[in-house]
């Protein structure tokens, strides 16, 4: 190993620069997949409430009569 080393200095430097790219693409993707997750839920919630807003006024006033009364 070290032979190839003093044959080819330079190749430690290329081996952690290679290291470093990777480490650094790897947090990049790391990081933005947890915004994406929550990007999704927080989308899934607004339909889920705009689902809630668009239902029939039918609807609405046949469950409100199934609630118990508050006391």
């Amino acid at each position: 190993m070290s032979d190839l080393l003093d044959e080819y200095p330079m190749l430690i430097f290329a081996l952690e620069s290679f290291l470093a790219l990777f480490l650094l693409v790897f947090i990049v993707v790391w990081t933005t997949s947890g915004k994406k997750k929550m990007a999704r839920k927080e989308q899934q919630l607004r339909q889920q409430a705009q689902q809630a807003q668009n239902t029939p006024p039918a609807q609405n006033a046949q469950a409100s009569t199934q609630q118990p009364p508050r006391r």
